[in-house]
């Protein structure tokens, strides 16, 4: 999946907001942490910030080196309707781990295993970046939202962490056709289909 283009800087300066963004997104999260602050913290003014890194989901994207745009993805899956979003965005995260970008993205996993940082701001990454667009997408009630999403969550996260990460065999292996189906209709369920009255009373909880 193609990146957006990082403009040159320096170096130095780079590494700077960079850090200063991580430690901002990871404490007060992407909606609390602004451009202003995490170039106070830098040393830089804020339009630097912007010249280097345009707006600040590139600049969480760069901070968090996510080698894909996750709005272009589930663009991509979402757009085509309710009716087989499950297996489609299945298919397509499956196309984006088996691409190029999927060993940086492994890597993203691993620290975020490994380092609590990352993991604050994977956390953060997945619930705006991905659950909380697809629950606006499908137009889930509120009250259903989050363990929706949430459900949606463990079978992609753990389909990753299965095929990519610990590379448990067959399905480390699997083709991406035989995966997609069988995984897809879990998540199609877990987006479309009524919850049981006790899911429902934990997703208000």
């Amino acid at each position: 999946m193609a990146r957006t283009g990082r403009r040159p800087g320096n170096p130095d300066t780079r590494d700077a907001v960079l850090a200063a963004a991580r430690e901002a997104f990871a404490d007060r999260g992407f909606d609390r942490a602004s451009i202003r602050s995490i170039a106070a913290a830098a040393g830089v003014d804020p339009a630097l910030v912007h010249h280097y890194f345009g707006t600040k989901d590139q600049l969480f994207l760069e901070a968090m080196q996510v080698p894909f745009d996750p709005g272009s993805v589930l663009s991509a899956v979402l757009g085509q309707g309710r009716e087989g979003a499950g297996e489609r965005l299945v298919r397509t995260m499956l196309a984006v781990w088996d691409s190029p970008a999927g060993v940086a993205a492994a890597a993203l996993v691993r620290s975020a295993i490994s380092n609590e940082t990352f993991a604050r701001m994977l956390r953060e990454f997945v619930t705006r970046g991905i659950l909380r667009r697809v629950a606006k997408e499908f137009g889930l009630a509120p009250t259903e939202a989050g363990l929706r999403t949430n459900l949606v969550a463990t079978q992609i996260v753990g389909l990753i962490v299965v095929r990519y990460i610990i590379r448990l065999e067959p399905l480390a292996s699997a083709p991406a056709d035989a995966l997609a189906p069988l995984i897809g209709q879990t998540v199609q369920r877990y987006l479309t289909e009524p919850l049981p009255a006790a899911a429902v009373r934990v997703g208000k909880n």
